[in-house]
């Protein structure tokens, strides 16, 4: 055993010495102090450094907060608004229906119903209520949930959208930090609105912004959804069920869910009872009574229902597109070129005629007891119904659920029910009938549909739009959307190319039969073609006579000689924007299909000294306080001359002032002829009268007017009823006495402009008086063609005959 002197081998254990009073602790234990300490600073740092970090958005960590801009000027979103050129609202735009209001227009029950359920000590705090706050914490570790957000930090939530987007940060996916993190943000916000606003001011956007179902947002919108009345009328049961739905926008809506929102809507009274706001006796009467709803939900886009909004919706989405803006959200003010007088002295004129043009068709098709939809001989197409159906969407939709099951398909097709249908025998045009899907398609097949468009030819500017009959029924588009043949309202095309290259309205052209030879694929073909009588006068015809009279045989010549490709190339040049086939029959308008909207267009620059004039729906767009945004400038290009464009209008008058002239059926509207006025225009016909045009002119004004049925092969059977002077021109006669009338317009009579002084031309000359040739009325005619039954490998009448 060892000494207690001997020294400690190297190998033995080291035993600590006993510690002792006085000294100070070992290394180990004041780096665990230090720790301690560094963490704890580390840790306040962190807390007082937090909020700093949130609203920097450290590391992308916590997404973006509202800036100081967006504080002071918070940008909440709202419809925008379409006017017409006179001031009349045509209709909103939203995804969030609001309009905001001042808080004096809304009725105290609001503001009262609001504090008393939401937030009681409103009018106490700066933003965070911290006896609410507790309240939520001590509820919630007892297993029951309780809100504690204060007005100010659900305005906060919902202007800025904290919880959306790119206010998302990293964090804002982990579970539970994500809720920390807005939560935080919230906070800071609603205090940082309690510094900038006062309590009213934040009542009043708090009203003006949140949702109360039905997609109605704000207090006006939602007043007027379910009340059908306004912010300051609303009654104290009113004010509730509105705030009652705050809650839950969806579950307690009072048009869905009735009773819940009964329920709720009794729980706001009695806050409002416990806040002292009303008796007793007064909220058990109240509570008592059922929820009285008016309700009218808005669409998405609410105004009129009129063809022209979707063009300009189009055109204002573009621009909005292209310079970052929302139509939908920005509260955009968008100024159209639509002047709603002549917009509704439109409607009314093609309302006026194809009532009675549709009664007209029904008895004449009655008389020959057969539906309308004939071929070319005139015979019912067998199966027509049958075989329209199977290209609508309905059917495909009944085809794919009932795959394999024809019988049940028929079924489906064949079942009858209540349907809201189109008709002329009412003001507002609609009635309810029971019908089945096909009863539907055939009874809609039955109408004959218009297309209407006037245009100030010298801005571009579009003054009326009329697409069809009724777009609640119709949604098809006939100024636009639809292009058909143009029969002989093509034919001015042929004369502008001649006159552009040297020729004179004077001179002159043999109206005779002719054989026109040309190549077509390398091979050798003629065409001949004919007048609508199968009879020629032989005359030497000036060329201004000729399309007066718009003679098959003149014009045929002409396109020969100047050169059908040519006459396609002058076509685009002034308007028409359709592919056009290069063909000998292009003159008579078998060229291609084009719309009402590209005839104005084209016409309108004969008016304009042959400048083009882009038309244009929009003139100016404003921001929501009314700074102009951008203004539409009228947009021009030299197409012709002004000595060409002169002669083509001095052309079109002659519809009116040659002998046997096709627009001399405008006599019939007397209101059109004072103080010297004078108007230019071209009928078009087309192949089985399937399509009836009237092209008009006046020295303010081009117009374009198209009638037809849906489909080619519906349509009258004789020029009696069926050509364009009798279909189309009579829609412009009654507008244009309708413009001239309303003195509040100020478009007077009055002739055309001079030539240019430049004009060398002779244009003045003599056209012979035919008594025996001439017609009691003016007809277009209609002639055969058979170039197009070598084209089409069967016989057809001319495309575009007069």
């Amino acid at each position: 055993m060892a000494d207690e002197n001997t020294p400690p081998s190297p190998n033995r254990p080291k035993v600590a010495a006993p510690a002792r009073k006085g000294i100070r602790p070992g290394r180990g234990t004041r780096r665990l102090v230090r720790v301690a300490w560094t963490t704890f600073f580390i840790g306040v740092g962190l807390f007082l450094a937090y909020p700093l970090l949130v609203k920097s958005n450290f590391l992308f960590l916590f997404g973006k907060s509202p800036s100081l801009e967006e504080l002071e000027n918070p940008k909440v979103e709202q419809a925008s608004e379409v006017y017409t050129a006179d001031g009349v609202l045509l209709g909103r735009y939203f995804r969030e229906n609001r309009s905001p209001v001042p808080l004096n227009q809304m009725s105290p029950w609001l503001t009262r119903a609001l504090i008393a359920t939401e937030d009681v000590r409103f009018k106490e705090h700066s933003g965070i209520d911290p006896q609410a706050l507790l309240s939520t914490v001590y509820f919630t570790l007892r297993g029951s949930k309780r809100g504690g957000s204060t007005i100010s930090q659900q305005l906060a939530k919902n202007l800025y959208k904290i919880r959306r987007g790119e206010n998302q940060g990293g964090l804002s996916h982990v579970p539970g930090v994500g809720t920390v993190v807005a939560k935080t943000k919230e906070w800071m916000t609603a205090v940082e609105l309690e510094s900038r606003y006062t309590k009213e001011e934040i009542l009043r956007m708090y009203l003006n912004t949140v949702e109360y179902g039905s997609n109605a947002f704000g207090i006006k919108v939602a007043a007027k959804t379910f009340f059908s009345t306004t912010p300051d009328s609303l009654t104290a049961t009113q004010a509730a069920t509105l705030i009652g739905v705050l809650n839950n926008p969806t579950a307690f809506n009072p048009r869905f869910h009735p009773v819940a929102a009964t329920r709720r809507r009794n729980v706001v009274l009695q806050r409002l009872g416990q806040a002292g706001y009303l008796k007793p006796a007064e909220v058990k009467a109240l509570q008592a009574a059922p929820i009285a709803l008016d309700y009218q939900v808005e669409k998405h886009v609410d105004g009129p229902d009129t063809y022209f909004r979707g063009a300009i919706s189009q055109a204002a989405n573009k621009w909005c597109d292209d310079h970052g803006y929302d139509l939908y959200r920005d509260g955009l003010k968008v100024y159209t070129t639509i002047d709603s007088r002549m917009q509704e002295h439109a409607e009314e004129a093609v309302d006026q005629r194809m009532k009675s043009l549709q009664q007209t068709f029904d008895n004449f098709w009655r008389n020959q007891r057969q539906n309308p939809w004939v071929d070319e001989d005139g015979h019912e197409i067998p199966n027509f119904i049958e075989t329209q159906m199977k290209r609508t969407e309905s059917y495909k939709t009944l085809a794919a659920r009932y795959k394999g099951q024809p019988a049940r398909l028929d079924s489906a097709l064949n079942a009858k029910r209540p349907m809201k249908v189109f008709t002329w025998k009412k003001q507002d045009h609609d009635t309810t009938l029971v019908m089945s899907p096909l009863d539907s398609l055939a009874y809609y097949k039955h109408f004959l549909q218009a297309g209407m468009m006037t245009m100030d030819p010298y801005t571009g500017s579009i003054k009326a739009w009329v697409g069809g009959l009724d777009y609640r029924f119709f949604q098809y588009d006939h100024v636009r959307q639809g292009k058909r043949q143009a029969g002989s309202t093509f034919k001015p095309f042929v004369y502008l190319t001649a006159l552009d290259n040297g020729y004179s309205p004077c001179d002159r052209i043999r109206d005779q039969r002719v054989t026109i030879n040309y190549i077509e694929d390398g091979k050798p073909m003629e065409w001949q073609p004919a007048n609508v009588t199968r009879e020629y006068t032989g005359t030497n015809m000036t060329l201004r006579h000729a399309m007066a009279r718009s003679v098959n045989s003149v014009t045929a010549q002409l396109t020969e000689k100047v050169g059908w490709g040519k006459v396609a190339q002058y076509a685009h040049k002034v308007g028409i924007t359709s592919p056009l086939l290069s063909v000998p029959s292009i003159g008579l308008g078998s060229g291609g299909d084009v719309s009402v909207y590209e005839m104005v267009d084209a016409y309108s620059t004969f008016m304009n000294s042959g400048f083009r004039s882009t038309p244009r729906l929009i003139t100016r767009i404003e921001d929501r306080h009314g700074n102009v945004l951008q203004q539409f400038d009228p947009v021009q290009k030299r197409a012709i001359s002004p000595e060409t464009a002169w002669l083509m209008t001095y052309m079109l008058r002659g519809g009116m002032e040659e002998p046997g002239g096709t627009s001399q059926a405008l006599w019939d509207f007397p209101d059109l002829w004072h103080k010297d006025n004078q108007i230019g225009g071209k009928t078009g016909t087309t192949s089985n009268y399937s399509d009836g045009w009237y092209m008009g002119l006046t020295k303010d004004l081009v117009s374009g007017v198209w009638v037809g049925g849906e489909d080619r092969s519906i349509h009258f059977l004789r020029s009696q009823q069926g050509e364009g002077g009798r279909m189309a021109l009579p829609i412009f006669g009654r507008f244009m006495e309708k413009v001239y009338q309303d003195k509040k317009l100020n478009y007077d009579y009055g002739p055309f402009p001079k030539p240019p002084p430049t004009l060398k031309r002779k244009y003045v000359c003599y056209t012979e008086y035919e008594p025996r040739r001439r017609r009691a009325e003016a007809v277009d005619s209609i002639s055969a063609d058979n170039l197009l039954e070598q084209l089409n490998g069967k016989s057809e009448e001319d495309k575009a005959s007069d």
